[in-house]
């Protein structure tokens, strides 16, 4: 099974809010901060559930979000 996570680039994120959208799993949402802009940028959730589906980065605009596929090493 694919896991994943998100790394997203505050500075870049103008709040658009179509990764949260796009995003299956539900792990991204609205988040409080703002950035320099002055925008409110989304954050991530990790609640596990990310399969690095990369959704969300083809759904930003401004290719603020980054997706790093976690490998874990299974042992049989």
């Amino acid at each position: 099974m694919r896991k994943g996570r998100i790394k997203i680039d505050r500075n870049r994120c103008k709040g658009c809010m179509l990764c949260i959208d796009a995003c299956p799993k539900g792990e991204i949402k609205q988040g409080t901060a703002i950035n320099k802009a002055g925008y409110n940028v989304v954050e991530f959730r990790n609640n596990g559930e990310c399969n690095a589906c990369m959704l969300c980065a083809i759904s930003c605009p401004d290719a603020a979000i980054e997706v790093i596929e976690i490998i874990e090493d299974v042992k049989k």
